[in-house]
């Protein structure tokens, strides 16, 4: 049995939403396919699930800080379309990791020797890149290498 890699699942739901006239998803979907193409012609090489997953979390993100501007602007129309635009792209991304499984693989990683905050988000970021935000993985990062000079066993 094959599994439909992301990218032609990106296309498929596209060919979707044309078909269903879904102006919103059309302009989501082709814009987010764009970026991907244009991040396979940037590096020369076919883009893995991984990949498209960096380029939709970028999206996302993108999104939710304009959405924030918008807000500050007193642009509630806007801030309304930004979220609803993060919305459909979210739809993509794994399921979110909690804070205490995060914690858990920087755990991990300690333990293995690595006690310096770069060399730690080294090894955390593959396994949780779309699923858990990068500023709260290195918040946690930070409080666990803290903890792991105390030796603060009660921490953990």
């Amino acid at each position: 049995m094959t599994t439909k890699t992301l990218m032609a699942r990106l296309r498929a739901d596209l060919a979707t939403a044309r078909r269903a006239r879904d102006r919103e998803r059309i302009l989501v979907l082709s814009t987010t396919i764009a970026e991907v193409r244009n991040s396979e012609i940037d590096r020369g090489v076919t883009l893995g699930d991984d990949d498209v997953l960096g380029v939709i979390a970028r999206g996302i993100k993108r999104r939710r800080e304009a959405a924030e501007l918008a807000h500050k602007a007193g642009r509630e129309d806007l801030v309304a379309v930004e979220g609803s635009q993060a919305e459909v792209l979210g739809a993509y991304l794994p399921a979110a990791l909690t804070e205490a499984e995060v914690r858990e693989f920087v755990r991990e990683a300690i333990s293995t020797g690595t006690t310096h905050m770069g060399a730690v988000m080294g090894k955390v970021m593959p396994k949780i890149r779309g699923r858990f935000d990068g500023r709260d993985a290195s918040r946690v990062v930070r409080e666990e290498l803290a903890a792991a000079s105390r030796g603060d066993a009660s921490e953990r």
